[in-house]
């Protein structure tokens, strides 16, 4: 009755390993994430292109590759 009241979605017994399997899956993400910006910081000078000559432009595709990529991730994750 007391997890009903509370809105828990995890039963108590099982919240260590929901918050492992958590913290692995958003480590995996994170790292996906910084390899494709890295990859990607590789193929085009974005520090140069978005702060030194303010290429806008340049920022929303970046900024929409990752969110796309977190799409992704997210949904790999989820199965």
């Amino acid at each position: 009755m007391l997890m009903q009241t509370l809105g828990m979605v995890v039963k108590m017994d099982q919240l260590l390993e929901v918050l492992v399997t958590t913290l692995i899956f958003v480590f995996i993400g994170l790292v996906i994430f910084s390899v494709a910006y890295g990859v990607l910081s590789f193929m085009y000078p974005i520090k140069k292109e978005i702060e030194e000559d303010q290429n806008t432009a340049l920022g929303i595709v970046i900024g929409s590759i990752m969110i796309g990529l977190a799409l992704i991730i997210s949904a790999a994750i989820q199965g």
